[in-house]
């Protein structure tokens, strides 16, 4: 692994870090301290049962509070955009290792470290500016799915917030106590929100579900234990995923389904984990 790779992986890690942080840590705090104290909470039930008068009332009284904390989970998946890629080229780059080592072995049974055989002279012959060899991505069809998958699951959970949160927020500042909210704002809300959670946690889903299964199919042969915990826990994350994004797709004026929180927090912990793993990367020997 070249150092330049390294080191870029490392400052992902640390984007990714925190932004894992903020959806585990920050988004729920600020819920705690800003949100709730102001009625939050009282008001949320009521748009999940399709009564949006008091909600659009609360927003349109506590506009930049409602505002901060939606910029707040934004912010965090912004931090996240580079994720599937990062993790499609270490994946890669670990198949293609674990190939050219195996390739060795049953070539060169018995040449030392100190003695480089034809096939890694070729892969430094070829390398591109990541490290990884020319044209590593090929056969690895599920990889590069999941990473535009997983690219593309945050890009529409940006879109779709970004989307409610400016439409709400206009909404709110025209409705008072004897001007209710229009009637085409559920129609709307429900259509940002199957941006946001069916569209974006559904390819979230998918993402999750091949990058899970690439690093379970190999295993320990390939990975040590602990990017095999992560593989498994990878698909975990695809059935909360799932769940939420069809529970939403049934009920989209809800905004949410039982399974969204479960899905982001446990997102929030298994991204953390993984800028926990690239900081914590060594340069080879």
């Amino acid at each position: 692994m070249k150092r330049n790779f390294l080191a870029r992986l490392k400052r992902n890690g640390l984007s990714y870090i925190t932004g894992g942080l903020l959806l585990l840590v920050g988004v729920p705090l600020y819920q705690f301290l800003v949100l709730i104290p102001q009625g939050y909470n009282t008001v949320l039930p009521l748009a999940s049962g399709g009564q949006f008068g008091a909600y659009l009332l609360w927003i349109g009284g506590h506009a930049a509070q409602y505002a901060g904390y939606r910029l707040l989970q934004m912010l965090a998946f912004a931090l996240l955009l580079s994720l599937p890629f990062t993790l499609f080229r270490i994946i890669v780059a670990q198949e293609v290792l674990g190939r050219e080592e195996d390739a060795q072995a049953e070539k060169h049974p018995q040449t030392s470290d100190d003695e480089p055989g034809e096939s890694e002279s070729t892969v430094h012959d070829t390398a591109t500016p990541d490290g990884m060899p020319e044209f590593a991505w090929r056969g690895k069809g599920f990889a590069v799915l999941a990473a535009w998958g997983g690219l593309l699951g945050i890009s529409f959970f940006l879109i779709g917030t970004l989307a409610s949160t400016l439409y709400t927020v206009f909404v709110a500042s025209g409705v008072t106590a004897t001007a209710p909210p229009p009637a085409t704002f559920p129609v709307f809300a429900g259509t940002f929100a199957i941006i946001a959670n069916t569209v974006g946690g559904g390819l979230l889903a998918i993402a999750s579900l091949f990058f899970g299964a690439m690093i379970a199919r190999s295993g320990l042969k390939l990975w040590p234990g602990i990017w095999v915990a992560f593989g498994y826990v990878a698909l975990a994350l695809a059935a909360l995923f799932s769940g939420s994004a069809v529970g939403v797709a049934s009920a989209p004026t809800a905004g949410q389904a039982p399974l969204t929180t479960p899905a982001f927090l446990l997102f929030a912990a298994w991204v953390l984990w993984f800028g926990v793993m690239l900081v914590r990367l060594q340069p080879e020997p």
